[in-house]
C-alpha cells in the first residue's frame, strides 16, 4: 500500500467567488487583493509536493488540471501535510513576488523556470 503524491510545478487556486459562495475555504482561493510582498496561506487536498527554491507561477483552476496562464509569481515559504477527517491535506504559506499585467502578452514562465527579457532568472 502506498501514498498517492502529486508533484505541482505551479500554485493553482480557485477563484475567490468559490469562497464567497461557500464552496471553498479562503486558503483554497486566489486572494481578492494581490499585493507584492503579501504572505498568504494555501490549502490543497491530498499530498502535494512543491519546489521551495524557485519562483512559482500562480494560476487559477476550475479543477481537473484546467488552469489559467500564470498571472503572478510566488515563492512558497512552507508546506505541511496533515490529516483532516482522515484525509491528507497540504497546507502552507506563499509570498507574492510579482503580479503580471493581464494585457501584456509577455511569457513569464517557461515550464517551471521564470524568464525575463534577458532569459531565465536564477
Amino acid at each position: 500500500m502506498g501514498a498517492c503524491v502529486e508533484f505541482n510545478a505551479s500554485m493553482a487556486l480557485r477563484d475567490i467567488a468559490e469562497y464567497h459562495a461557500g464552496r471553498r475555504k479562503l486558503a483554497e482561493c486566489v486572494p481578492e487583493t494581490l499585493a507584492v510582498g503579501a504572505v498568504h496561506e494555501f490549502w490543497k487536498s491530498g499530498h502535494r509536493i512543491y519546489r521551495l527554491d524557485l519562483e512559482t507561477p500562480l494560476r487559477k483552476t476550475t479543477g481537473n488540471c484546467n488552469v489559467t496562464r500564470p498571472f503572478a509569481s510566488v515563492r512558497i515559504l512552507e508546506v505541511t501535510h496533515v490529516l483532516v477527517d482522515g484525509a491528507p491535506v497540504t497546507r502552507g504559506r506563499y509570498c507574492l513576488l510579482e503580479v503580471f499585467d493581464p494585457q501584456d502578452p509577455t511569457v513569464h514562465f517557461e515550464g517551471v523556470l521564470r524568464v525575463s527579457k534577458g532569459g531565465p532568472i536564477e
